[in-house]
C-alpha cells in the first residue's frame, strides 16, 4: 500500500480497528514514508488500464448510501489523459443517472480494476468531475472510442488522488469468451 492510499483510507476508525485487530504496527511505516506516495500513475498502470475492458465505480449518494456501478466498454475505453488525470466517455444507458446524480453532491470516487484471469485488482481513488459533451467537444473526442456505436452525453473526468494494487489472495479467475476461445483454439492447434 501507498502513503497516498493509506492517508485517504485510513481514517482514524480504521486506525483504531487496524489497532484492536493488531495490524495497525505493519501499516504505521506508511504515515511516514514521503518517497512512495502513489498519487500519479506509472507506466505499469498506465499500460494496465489500456487494457481493460471494464471496471467497478463506487460513488456516494447525498445521503450517504454508497452505490457501485459496472462500467464497460471495448479494451481502453479508460483513457489515462496524464498520469493523474482518467477519463471515459460517458453513453447513455439506462437512464438512472445514479453514478452522474451522486457526483453532483460529492466527487469522491473509487475504481476497481480487475484482471479476473491473472488474479490482478488495481483499485484507484480520486475526484471525478462530468464534462457536458456540448462544453467541451475536443475532450470528448478525447475520451470516446471511435467505432462504438453509442451516444456520447458527456466525459467522465477523474483526478487521481491515490492508487493502490491489491493482494490477489481472494480473486476467483474468470475469463471472457474470447479468453476461452483462444484457450480451446492453442488446444486444438
Amino acid at each position: 500500500m501507498s502513503r497516498a492510499f493509506s492517508d485517504i483510507a485510513f481514517t482514524p476508525a480504521v486506525r483504531a480497528m487496524q489497532s484492536r485487530q493488531g495490524s495497525r504496527n505493519q501499516y504505521a511505516r506508511l504515515d511516514r514514508d514521503e518517497v512512495d506516495r502513489r498519487d500519479a500513475l506509472t507506466q505499469a498502470e498506465i499500460e494496465y488500464i489500456g487494457t481493460r475492458d471494464s471496471f467497478y465505480l463506487a460513488t456516494v449518494s447525498e445521503t450517504g448510501w454508497p452505490y457501485v456501478q459496472h462500467k464497460g466498454g471495448p479494451p481502453g475505453f479508460l483513457k489515462v489523459i496524464e498520469p493523474r488525470l482518467l477519463g471515459y466517455a460517458d453513453y447513455r444507458g439506462n437512464v438512472q443517472y445514479v453514478s452522474d446524480g451522486n457526483l453532483a453532491g460529492n466527487d469522491r470516487v473509487s475504481l476497481i480494476l480487475m484482471d479476473y484471469p491473472n488474479a490482478r485488482r488495481l483499485k484507484i481513488l480520486g475526484r471525478a468531475r462530468l464534462v457536458d459533451a456540448s462544453s467541451d467537444p475536443a475532450l470528448v473526442e478525447r475520451v470516446q472510442d471511435p467505432g462504438y456505436g453509442a451516444r456520447v452525453e458527456r466525459a467522465v473526468v477523474i483526478q487521481v488522488e491515490a492508487w493502490d494494487w491489491n493482494c490477489p489472495q481472494h480473486i476467483t479467475p474468470r475469463y471472457t469468451r474470447d479468453e476461452i476461445a483462444a484457450a480451446v483454439a492453442a488446444m486444438d492447434d
